[in-house]
């Protein structure tokens, strides 16, 4: 029984966080690229794509993010007040989307390489089959510390391993994690019951929600549909400035 098509998905941007690594003050996902902030490339993205509604989960400094996106009228955002990980900022996201039946993409605000070729390969891939849980995955030439995804012998997926977590063997894995979630929202907000903050960082991560979907007997998949531009992440004034360059590159030859 495959998913009906018509709902379409809704989708969950986190951009709560201070960009420590910058060097600014600004929120991580006002910080721009081709003159513009990330966070906008990421909303793009996700309309052309064709999502419904968009919920924007703020924190840190969450005033210049709301003005800075009053262009988007349709945009419904969320406090974060205070940034406890991944699984805690969507978590709060519960009482606004309420009983929605169908699925979300949960994906980073600060990933402006995120392509709408991609997410509409994972809405496909989500509504012909009967998975609950669909992560977007990249094979990367150099998975340094990115969390790699483990398979069984049958090249099932099994879980997410942490680089820090990882054995000899895993790290050899180039299969990444590259936090980009297409989930049903009422096992999405079950399984994050579940979370815990038994971590180093003490913080709730969406990364656990695919394993406790697992153990509950559910369809988890990990597609490597991820392109090669969207392995590009901003973490550093120097990654902005790779990111940006590679966007001109791709704009010049499109």
């Amino acid at each position: 029984m495959n998913h009906p098509s018509g709902n379409e998905p809704i989708a969950i941007v986190l951009a709560a966080g201070k960009g420590t690594r910058m060097q600014s003050d600004l929120p991580k996902v006002l910080c721009e690229v081709c003159g513009r902030p990330l966070v906008a490339y990421v909303l793009d993205a996700l309309r052309e794509a064709g999502v419904g509604r968009i919920y924007v989960v703020v924190g840190y400094k969450s005033d210049l993010v709301r003005e800075a996106l009053q262009d988007y009228k349709d945009l419904v955002f969320v406090e974060q007040t205070e940034q406890l990980g991944t699984g805690h900022a969507v978590m709060v996201c519960h009482d606004d989307i309420g009983d929605f039946d169908g699925p979300a993409f949960v994906v980073a605000g600060d990933s402006p390489m995120l392509q709408a070729d991609t997410l509409k390969r994972l809405i496909a891939e989500y509504h012909g089959s009967d998975t609950v849980c669909l992560l977007g995955t990249l094979i990367h030439d150099d998975p340094e510390g990115l969390g790699r995804i483990v398979r069984d012998d049958q090249g099932k997926f099994t879980g997410i391993v942490e680089h820090k977590d990882c054995t000899e063997e895993q790290r050899q894995i180039r299969e990444v994690n590259m936090s980009t979630y297409l989930i049903d929202c009422r096992q999405m907000f079950s399984a994050l019951q579940d979370v815990n903050q038994d971590n180093s960082q003490g913080e709730y991560y969406i990364t656990d929600v695919p394993g406790i979907l697992i153990d509950r007997s559910e369809d988890v998949r990990a597609e490597p549909v991820l392109q090669r531009c969207e392995a590009l992440s901003v973490n550093t004034v120097e990654q902005l400035q790779i990111v940006e360059d590679e966007m001109r590159r791709m704009a010049q030859s499109a």
